[in-house]
């Protein structure tokens, strides 16, 4: 390792170069093992998939949409023959899922100042919504290509369950969560519709890769494996 260690230095130039230094007629080579550069590629593909499972586990990314990119991203780089070039993919890579990151992030709208027992009311009900819509997928006989469940339905729902009517805001604010838990859904105003009824529209294919939420703390994930290997 003190080899790589003084190449490291004269590469980058750690040490002030001497009044009769002569640089090198042609760049240095630093010259490592094949088995610790195959190490710090596979700490790498390691990383690249923690940060895509804790992508799909947050739900940033439809399940989906993750999978056909890592796929991606695994077919590219085993088609690469290059160390070297694997090395700077695998950063590149690992760049895009921060960005994804960082954009899903800045679309969530804030979340402040609400009290902690109305949030877990409407997490509640938007878990409510989640399960209704799972189920109505499973036993639908017309097998319809899109799902829709409008506001009307969800106060239906929530009465059912409570006894207690439930306002149409907190209605519309436990549909947007469950958008939040579930990127496959999409929430919006029925269209040519003057009262502007809110409602959750998803593709049944998309809607597949359905969350599993933990009831004791609400914890989601999808089904989708995501990953790759060298």
């Amino acid at each position: 390792m003190s080899e790589i260690a003084l190449a490291s230095i004269n590469s980058f130039g750690s040490k002030p170069p001497k009044d009769d230094f002569v640089p090198p007629a042609e760049e240095q080579i630093l010259e490592i093992p094949i088995s610790e550069f195959n190490a710090v590629l596979e700490d790498l593909v390691s990383i690249y998939n923690q940060i895509a499972e804790a992508v799909r586990d947050a739900g940033l990314v439809r399940g989906r949409e993750l999978a056909r990119l890592t796929e991606d991203h695994a077919r590219v780089l085993k088609a690469e023959k290059s160390p070297t070039v694997k090395l700077m993919l695998l950063n590149a890579f690992i760049k895009r899922l921060f960005l994804k990151i960082r954009e899903a992030l800045k679309s969530r709208p804030e979340e402040g100042g609400k009290v902690i027992q109305v949030c877990s009311k409407i997490m509640a009900r938007a878990v409510q919504i989640i399960d209704y819509i799972k189920t109505t997928i499973q036993d639908d006989p017309f097998r319809r290509k899109e799902i829709s469940f409008d506001s009307k339905q969800a106060r239906i729902l929530f009465s059912g369950a409570g006894g207690e009517p439930v306002s149409r805001r907190d209605t519309i604010r436990a549909m947007r969560k469950a958008e939040r838990l579930w990127p496959a859904l999409n929430c919006g105003h029925r269209p040519n519709d003057g009262r502007q009824t809110t409602r959750l529209i998803g593709k049944t294919e998309d809607l597949k890769d359905s969350p599993i939420i933990g009831y004791r703390d609400l914890w989601q994930r999808s089904d989708r494996k995501v990953g790759m290997s060298l």
